[in-house]
């Protein structure tokens, strides 16, 4: 503990020696920034307008709190050249593993196109989104992780983000373990503006086009309304392995032939191991030699390449091909993305309001892989290099019958169109009501997803007969009948159907109830009851099992589940001194079927002096099961590579023949208990002078009961406590091993948010400032059950990812008159790779690696020509950076780490935006 402190320190003592001072943060401190005292907040909260931070339902001056929050504005937005809330979120330090398009692409895995964020690398399912202070319908696919597709989030209209990098249970309920995220968009807008983007990459590919339309009327303070709209549309292009000339110098094929298929074309054929020993007593041989090896091919070592292979390291092995997918997929879908945000606001008189707010908005994303890959079965006198081998004297189960493992590259790549929409209504009310402020809504919010399978899906018992009748060559061109065939039974259809809603009546009163030393003794007291319903409904088709490569869900039905959910909350502000304040906070959740759950927080400020803030805060949360978790049909999926201890122990540990993809059935568990957590953080902000604020936070989280599958790898790691999860057939060899949601475990997190912010320095060539914004994690690790150690996935690939030590975002500015520039640099530092897979060709283990940190770097320039036009040319990736090389086996593309790496590399773009006022 004690030598990982003072690295921290170390590290924030270097960058203050090295000029820390002239960057910056993105933690706003608008009224710190001004060196005021309490007594001058006392006095300033007469005298400008209270707001609403992230992290407290009481109106304040706008200041710095008990609680660290970091405040991301459409400015910083703007230069960054991002234009998605995806983008925005992937250079906030503490973001870390969220879901990526990225990382998404795969073939039939679970919620493709979920776009999330994932505070402190603790789980997507413990950072809460919210738009204007609000809750939206989270993801309706199901699957392991819960949380808001931020595809969902209209970033055009957006005015700022607010996130709150500490536990918020207290005032939001579940899922805040992490923090929160609180995406905020205009509210009193005049006027009309048009806002353009393009942008292209280096080598071509994932091109994209943005336009946005803003246009209100009316004055709110004159007019007693306003009204206005935001409308935003994007276009991206895919982008192919093809256009990268990163991915031949990953050189996957050398270093990871054992992730690579042994599903080809011309396909490989899988024999018995009778029918092997047979042609090896009689002599068969490939390429001049005779085999070895059950997984052979007639056509090595041609093997067609560029993506069939003559790899004999690879899964296909010495005797037969393997294909390399990394060649023939894509890195980045093409995706259009469109949204509508409108709110209006009107006066009714007394100090009342009324408003009303709709968002609409459709990602649409379109994912491509390899060609399919297919088992089909021939018998063997169809093919002329086997005939006379009397393999049908075998006593094979289906004697003189050959399994082939092909890839079907004639029907075309596999390609699905995933389609997430969502549709928000907001009405409320605002106002005071006998010296109390209050504010009312009602939230109606829906999620629907739909899964297309478009291309490259075909029928699979149709298919199987055009194979079996000749139709279909496994080993070279079909025939024009067997092309028509394909193209006849290509899938067209929307498989999977979800819909997630979520409706929910809130209310806040707060108000001042007296006099203490240090300002307003202020209270705030509310509920919620809020009802979430799930809806998942698998096509006709799919259900009937007969889509290759796209099987159907376990219980062959339909799904629909509900809940409801009641709230109440309080909060107190109490400064009882003139240094001091006190923040303290509780809620009451219950949930129908699960229970109950409180949540109390405290919180406390002191300023020992002008421009100095000491904070800490403490607390305690929780995160209810999802439906999912509670109700999901049993799952089929399979391990990684693995090692079978019992196997093993039979064939002298010889992996090439007991490690295996061993299959699985993941189970949900309707008697879940909540998780619960405790948090507290404890940290310093300082005035550095006129023009230098900065602060540095210390944060600590464990969650208890977590729910969680205990992983595969632990299972057959530790047979001794958890054989009874592993089934075996009458063969002692593993059937199906059992991966159960239940409460176990634990998770620690802890770490420091360093954040300086340089303002207004005037110099002889223009005003300089900066921002730097840094997490530095000292612990991040999970126990799978009770009494079981802790696993550290600090700085280190553990099943699914990694949390790396240390990453920031640093920003600096420069303008004068109507010329500004601006340099940002994001950095993620390396770490110990996923070293682990295995070659079950040969039962090597893959070399052991260190992935090299990852800094980008980008630089933009803007003029503005009048108050009304304003040009800005920017170069993202300025030095052209390729994703450093991973060996993990994780994700579906290889090489390299998709879920914080950016394939695209070296892009530029031009933004231009007309205002019309």
């Amino acid at each position: 503990m004690k030598t990982k402190l003072k690295a921290g320190a170390r590290i924030v003592r270097g960058l203050l020696r090295t000029g820390a001072w002239t960057l910056g943060g993105t933690l706003a401190a608008p009224a710190f920034a001004q060196d005021v005292t309490a007594t001058d907040v006392a006095t300033t909260a007469r005298e400008v307008p209270r707001v609403e931070v992230t992290g407290s339902a009481i109106r304040r001056v706008e200041s710095e709190t008990a609680l660290p929050v970091q405040v991301l504005t459409r400015d910083e937005i703007d230069k960054a050249g991002v234009t998605t809330a995806a983008e925005l979120l992937g250079r906030v330090s503490a973001n870390v593993n969220g879901l990526t398009d990225g990382a998404s692409i795969n073939v039939g895995g679970d919620q493709r196109g979920f776009n999330s964020a994932n505070l402190r690398g603790i789980g997507t399912s413990s950072t809460l989104v919210l738009l204007n202070g609000r809750r939206m319908a989270n993801f309706a696919s199901p699957g392991d992780d819960s949380g808001v597709d931020l595809n969902n989030i209209p970033a055009a209209a957006l005015e700022r983000v607010e996130v709150l990098l500490d536990g918020a249970s207290a005032l939001y309920g579940t899922d805040a373990i992490g923090g929160v995220i609180n995406f905020i968009t205009r509210k009193d807008y005049q006027g009309v503006e048009l806002s353009g983007y393009a942008g292209k990459t280096d080598e071509g590919g994932a091109g994209k086009r943005t336009l946005s339309l803003s246009a209100g009327f009316g004055a709110l303070d004159t007019d007693g309304y306003n009204v206005f709209a935001v409308a935003d549309f994007q276009r991206t292009n895919a982008l192919s392995t093809a256009q990268r000339s990163f991915i031949p110098n990953l050189k996957v094929e050398q270093r990871l032939g054992h992730l690579l298929s042994g599903y080809t074309s011309p396909a490989n054929i899988r024999l018995t191991s009778l029918q092997r020993e047979r042609l090896q007593e009689r002599g068969f041989t490939i390429n001049g030699q005779p085999i070895t090896n059950r997984l052979i091919n007639l056509s090595v070592p041609n093997c067609d390449p560029p993506a069939n292979v003559y790899l004999p390291a690879g899964t296909g092995g010495v005797d037969a091909c393997t294909y390399n997918y990394m060649g023939d997929t894509e890195l980045y879908p093409k995706s259009e993305k469109s949204s509508l945000l409108s709110r209006g606001v009107v006066k009714l008189g007394g100090g009342h309001q009324a408003y009303a707010e709709v968002a609409l908005s459709r990602a649409k994303t379109w994912y491509t892989g390899s060609a399919a890959r297919v088992t089909g079965y021939i018998d063997y006198s169809l093919v002329p290099q086997l005939a006379g081998y009397g393999l049908e004297e075998l006593e094979d189960d289906y004697p003189g019958e050959l399994e082939l493992r092909m890839r079907l590259n004639e029907a075309g790549q596999r390609t699905s169109e995933l389609t997430s929409e969502a549709t928000r209504f907001v009405v409320g009310m605002t106002g005071t009501v006998a010296g109390w402020d209050y504010d009312a809504a009602f939230n109606h919010s829906v999620n629907t997803v739909k899964d297309k399978d478009t291309h490259g899906y075909v029928l699979y018992n149709e298919l199987m007969e055009g194979i079996l009748d000749g139709r279909i060559n496994p080993f070279g061109p079909s025939s024009a009948e067997g092309l028509a065939l394909i193209d006849s039974i290509q899938v067209n259809d929307v498989v999977r159907r979800a819909r997630g809603t979520l409706d929910s009546f809130d209310f806040k009163f707060s108000r001042a109830l007296g006099k203490m030393d240090g300002g307003d003794l202020a209270v705030a007291v509310g509920g919620e009851a809020r009802r979430e319903r799930n809806r998942f409904t698998p096509s006709e088709l799919l259900l009937s099992d007969n889509i290759n490569n796209d099987a159907a869900p376990e219980g062959g039905r339909a799904t629909s589940d509900s809940r409801k959910v009641a709230a109440l909350y309080g909060e107190v502000l109490l400064p009882f001194a003139r240094q001091w304040e006190a923040q303290l906070s509780a809620r009451y959740d219950h949930y129908e079927q699960v229970g109950g759950a409180a949540s109390p927080k405290i919180g406390l400020s002191y300023r020992p002096q002008a421009g100095v803030l000491l904070r800490a805060s403490a607390g305690r949360g929780f995160r209810a099961p999802t439906m999912t978790e509670l109700h999901r049909p049993t799952v089929y999926s399979s391990t990684a590579t693995l090692p079978d201890p019992v196997y093993c122990a039979t064939v002298d540990n010889n992996y090439s023949d007991c490690a295996d993809n061993w299959d699985t059935r993941r189970y949900s568990n309707e008697n879940l208990k909540p998780e619960r957590s405790r948090q507290f953080s404890l940290g310093a902000v300082a005035a550095l002078g006129s023009h230098v604020n900065a602060s540095l936070d210390y944060w600590n989280i464990k969650r208890t009961d977590l729910i969680s599958e205990i992983g595969d790898d632990i299972i057959l790691g530790n047979l001794a406590k958890y054989g009874d999860l592993v089934y075996r057939d009458e063969d002692g060899l593993i059937d199906y091993i059992e991966l159960r949601k239940e409460n176990r475990g634990a998770q620690l997190a802890r770490g420091l948010d360093l954040a300086v912010t340089v303002r207004g320095i005037h110099t002889a060539y223009g005003n300089v400032g900066g921002r730097l914004n840094g997490t530095y994690v000292l612990s991040s690790k999970i126990q799978n059950a009770p009494g079981d150690a802790f696993v550290s996935n600090l700085n280190r690939f553990v099943t699914d990812g990694v949390v790396q030590r240390w990453r920031h975002t640093l920003s600096l500015d420069w303008d004068r008159g109507p010329l500004s520039a601006n340099l940002q640099n994001t950095w993620s530092s390396g770490y110990e790779d996923q070293n682990t897979a295995i070659n079950i060709d040969d039962g090597s283990v893959v070399a052991a690696n260190r992935v090299k940190s990852y800094s980008l770097w980008d630089l933009s320039g803007a003029y503005e020509f009048n108050p009304q036009l304003k040009l800005r040319l920017g170069v993202q990736n300025l030095f052209n950076r390729a994703p450093p090389y991973s060996n993990q086996a994780y994700y579906f593309l290889s090489g390299y780490d998709p879920s914080y790496t950016d394939p695209r590399g070296r892009r530029f773009y031009v933004s231009a935006n007309y205002s019309f006022r």
